[in-house]
Parts: C-alpha cells; sequence; structure tokens
C-alpha cells in the first residue's frame, strides 16, 4: 500500500491556496499535532501491519519542511517501527523554497527519504508576491542546488500557470528555467480561484481578473510541448517525468491501488472502503478519538458500491496518457465498457469519432486535445 501523511503547516497561507493548512501555528503546537500524528500511526499498525508492506510514502502539506527535521525523523522511526517499508520504497516529501538547510536534507536523507518536491510555482518574483508566497526566484535555485549537493537524485519541481498578471512569455521562461535545472518530475497546474480564499475575493471585488481560457489551454499546450522536445515524459494530465521517473505514490491513485492516508484531514482507499481523518485541528492535537476504525481518527466512510468502483476506475484511469486497459475493466467487472454504459454510449461514440479519445480494442484515452475537455467527457461515466 502507500502511506500518505499531511503536515498541515505553513509560514502563512498563500492567496490561492484552499488546501487544509494552517500559517503561524507555534513550536509547542506543531510538537502537539505530532503526538497524536504518532499516535493514529500506531493504532493503524495495528489494524493494517500484518495485511500490507508499504512500497511508498509521500509525506505533504502544508509545508512538511517548516517543521524542525527531527520531527520528520521521529515520524519515519515510527513509521518503520510498526509497517514493514520495501527496501525499494518511493518516499517523498514536499518542501517550499527558503525553508530548506543542509542539516534538513541531510537528515531526511538518513531518514531515507529519496524523493524531494519544491513547491517553486514560478520563477517570477512579482508573480510570486502576487500569490502570495514567501520565497523568491533566488530562493528556489539555491534550494535545488544545496538538495543536489546534498545527494537527493529525485527532485519534483511544482510549477504554476495561469495566475493573474502571468503572461506567456513569463510562462515560458518559468518553463526553461525549470527544464534547464533537469528535475528528474515537473508538475504544472493550472490556479483555479477557490472561494474562501483571498484571490477568490479579489476576484469578486474586481481587484483581480482571471487568465482567460484560450491562454489558459495555450500556456498548458506549450508546455507540453516544451517538455516532450526536453526528455520528458507526459505521463498524467498534470505531471511529466524523465524515463524511470514518474510518481509511484500518486499513480497509486489513479490507478485505484490502496493507499493510506494519516493526519488531519487525509484520505484513504483501502479494501475498497474510502474514509478521511477529522479536520479540527485543535481536536486533533489534543487526541480526540473515535470509535471506528480501532480507534483511530476517523471522520467519514464510505464502502464503496460497483458503481462507485467502475466511475473511478475510469475518472482516475483516464488522467493517464496511457489510459484504461479495457481487457482489465472487463475481467474486473464482468462487462465490456460499452455494455456498462450502453445508454449513453452514443455521445461517448461521438468523441471518439471526433477524436477526442482515442480507443482501440485494448485500450482508451484522451488525445491531447481531449484533456482540454476532459471534465465534460468524464461527467459521461460518473
Amino acid at each position: 500500500m502507500g502511506l500518505y501523511i499531511h503536515i498541515p503547516f505553513c509560514i502563512r497561507k498563500c492567496n490561492y491556496c484552499d488546501f487544509l493548512s494552517f500559517g503561524g501555528v507555534s513550536e509547542e503546537g506543531q510538537n502537539a499535532y505530532f503526538r497524536s500524528l504518532l499516535h493514529s500511526i500506531k493504532t493503524y499498525h495495528e489494524i493494517y501491519s500484518n495485511q500490507y508492506y508499504v512500497d511508498s510514502i509521500f509525506i505533504g502539506g502544508g509545508t512538511p519542511s517548516l517543521v524542525e527535521a527531527g520531527l520528520i525523523e521521529e515520524l519515519m522511526a515510527e513509521i518503520r517501527s510498526g509497517f514493514t517499508v520495501d527496501q525499494n520504497a518511493e518516499i517523498s516529501i514536499e518542501t517550499n523554497p527558503k525553508m530548506l538547510t543542509k542539516k534538513k536534507l541531510n537528515t531526511y536523507l538518513e531518514a531515507g527519504i529519496n524523493r524531494l518536491s519544491i513547491g517553486a510555482q514560478s520563477f517570477d518574483d512579482a508573480l510570486l508576491r502576487t500569490m502570495g508566497r514567501v520565497h523568491s526566484a533566488e530562493d528556489v535555485l539555491e534550494n535545488y542546488m544545496l538538495a543536489r549537493e546534498c545527494g537527493f537524485r529525485n527532485v519534483n519541481i511544482d510549477l504554476m500557470f495561469a495566475i493573474p498578471g502571468q503572461t506567456m512569455s513569463v510562462w515560458m521562461d518559468t518553463l526553461e528555467k525549470a527544464i534547464g535545472l533537469e528535475p528528474e518530475h515537473i508538475s504544472f497546474y493550472s490556479l483555479q480561484m477557490e472561494e474562501g480564499t483571498p484571490f477568490f475575493s479579489m476576484l469578486r471585488e474586481g481587484e483581480l481578473k482571471e487568465i482567460e481560457d484560450v491562454l489558459d489551454r495555450e500556456m498548458y499546450h506549450r508546455a507540453i510541448e516544451l517538455f516532450m522536445n526536453s526528455g520528458y515524459q507526459h505521463y498524467e494530465i498534470s505531471n511529466a517525468a524523465k524515463e524511470g521517473y514518474p510518481c509511484r505514490h500518486n499513480l497509486k491513485y489513479w490507478s485505484m491501488e490502496d493507499y493510506l492516508g494519516l493526519g488531519l484531514g487525509a484520505h484513504s482507499f483501502m479494501d475498497g472502503i474510502r474514509f478521511s481523518q477529522m479536520e479540527e485541528l485543535a481536536a486533533y492535537t489534543k487526541g480526540a478519538l473515535r470509535k471506528e476504525k480501532g480507534g483511530a481518527f476517523v471522520a467519514w466512510e464510505h464502502k464503496n458500491t460497483r458503481q462507485d468502483d467502475i466511475s473511478e476506475y475510469i475518472i482516475t484511469g483516464m488522467r493517464k496518457l496511457e489510459g484504461i486497459n479495457l481487457r482489465d475493466f472487463e475481467t474486473r467487472f464482468e462487462q465490456t465498457i460499452e455494455d456498462v454504459f450502453s445508454a449513453n454510449w452514443y455521445r461517448l461514440q461521438k468523441y471518439i469519432d471526433e477524436e477526442y479519445i482515442v480507443k482501440s480494442a485494448e485500450n482508451m484515452h484522451f488525445a491531447i486535445k481531449g484533456i482540454d475537455i476532459s471534465n465534460t467527457i468524464l461527467t459521461e461515466f460518473v
């Protein structure tokens, strides 16, 4: 199984962020959170350690690199004390520039972390300020070089496009600088205006103007073109990697494999059941336990129906550029995809005929132009 650990702390919330995270939490508050997190890990040792081994770990946030390195070291020790971690496991940690030191990086490596994800977002300082980021473009370069010096051989850089005020030339400059660093993996996401964020309020009040959809899509396609011309495989809608370096942990999400999420608000998919942890930080740090799942911090649980599994198999699988294996689909669900969706297959056939979807006897996936309307197409499978 995969293991996701959520660390919900940041220096401050970015202007676009609606993730479950908190700025300005004291060191004492962070320590209290980790005590509850370690207790939760112990609880799940008892439930799953005899059934599964762990072959991927992703420490996300928030900003895990904000906390003291010793807490991450203690976290990894607790995971290994109860779970069998594969010796070739991919173990990732999310970091933000300006928060990495040689000591932290060496501690991560000593704890077995072998993949670093750096939240660069942009190489334009004006845009970084607009977004509310606390780092500069120079900080990204310095932290990236430091990570290489310390010995990290698998590094991801996160980028964002369609940021208010971002021009195509600024985006191309960011892409070229990111590719020039030669990271093993690059994630690139279109900024979404989420309700409850400062950006959303500024948009509503007329202080901010969204990028037009045409420019958003042009930025996306130019990025794909650059990546493919630079030796990267565009293997998932928002991710590109050098050969041999796709994110193995995230592929679990897109392949409906088992993963356990621990920490505030973390989601899991285990044994056909989806469940999530509580989202109230104060209750979590006080160790407020629920009765479900052997005393874990479970807030919500849902056992998938057959129709849930079919829809999720397609919706997650079609995020991968290779799409879904139709023979595997038929084996799993004992029907062809045409039979399952016979009532509206004529609408799906139209997308195939117009070359938004590429379908053979063995496989079905989006054409590049189909990605632009993927959400519309995927509603046919829900």
